[in-house]
């Protein structure tokens, strides 16, 4: 995952929220060495090399999370899709500073993208790839659950305030801090040097955050098109891939999505920033305790605008 976890825990005895942590980081490891795509003898890594050939058997664990992950695709019509990583190879995104690719290579790319391609076998977890060249990446998914399964093993341990992130873009809130009713989690503004193609330069950033999050046993999550990408021609191109059309996301520039289970909220955030509005308006309908936040460029005054619901943000 490549991500540097962080807890805040509170409670009476030290020593039993150090363990306590220790074990939650302990987990956070053992999940990034099954989902790593860097890593050969991860379970996800193996699906890339063999599954394009036959059928791989993977743990319980790792085939529920890549069925959850696939029926999560479905559900936002491709917006989220962990078989985008042809595209994120294709675009030089995935282990290296990222490239153009032609029309051509772009096209090779996505007829190896999309859930439908991918078979599952729940009675003997046996999972195969419709044709060679599928390959998955769980960077969308794989924070929020690792985090999940964290503050699972805090709750155990009979923690019952605590704030884990991982890497500030997954947040999990456990109860509340002892001296306020809820947890308070910013989201920083846009980065100015992040517009749209022959958009103008957006006015300096203020120090004020795009909003204050109040958390209470929920995930936030936030997902945005700066942080990694590449600029070519004075055109940036972020590292969150539209697997729909096989490009990176120019749409929006951060969205942010509040829910119960931070595997959710990470996928989701994904798909908010992918599909905008429409999206916001489709969470509204089908799962109306979530809270979200898009924020698009705007030509007209320069800057950004944003689509709230259920987030205040300050404009």
């Amino acid at each position: 995952m490549a991500t540097r976890f962080e807890f805040v825990i509170h409670g009476e005895r030290e020593s039993a929220l150090r363990a306590a942590g220790e074990e939650a980081v302990a987990e956070i490891h053992r999940i990034e060495a099954e989902l790593s795509v860097f890593r050969p003898d991860s379970q996800i890594a193996r699906l890339n090399r063999e599954a394009g050939q036959s059928p791989v058997r993977l743990s319980p664990e790792i085939f529920d999370l890549l069925h959850h992950a696939t029926q999560l695709s479905q559900a936002t019509g491709g917006a989220f899709d962990v078989t985008v990583g042809p595209l994120l190879q294709a675009w030089g995104l995935r282990d290296s500073q990222g490239r153009l690719p032609s029309a051509e290579e772009i096209a090779q790319a996505h007829e190896c993208v999309g859930a439908h391609r991918i078979r599952f076998d729940p009675e003997n977890r046996l999972v195969q790839f419709h044709r060679p060249g599928v390959a998955l990446d769980l960077g969308g998914i794989g924070k929020g659950y690792a985090l999940d399964r964290a503050a699972e093993l805090l709750r155990e341990a009979g923690v019952s305030s605590a704030l884990l992130h991982g890497g500030t873009s997954t947040v999990v809130a456990i109860g509340n801090p002892p001296d306020a009713e809820a947890w308070k989690v910013a989201i920083d503004r846009p980065a100015p040097m992040i517009r749209p193609p022959n958009a103008p330069e957006a006015p300096p950033t203020p120090t004020v955050p795009l909003a204050i999050v109040a958390l209470r046993d929920e995930s936030l999550s936030v997902s945005a098109v700066w942080g990694r990408g590449f600029e070519i021609n004075g055109i940036f191109y972020g590292h969150v891939m539209d697997p729909r059309i096989g490009r990176p996301v120019t749409g929006a520039w951060l969205a942010a999505l509040v829910l119960p289970s931070a595997t959710e909220s990470d996928a989701l955030s994904t798909a908010l920033l992918v599909d905008g509005k429409t999206f916001q308006e489709s969470l509204r309908r089908h799962l109306p305790q979530a809270r979200s936040l898009i924020v698009q460029p705007a030509s007209f005054p320069p800057g950004f605008e944003v689509f709230s619901n259920g987030i205040s943000a300050s404009t």
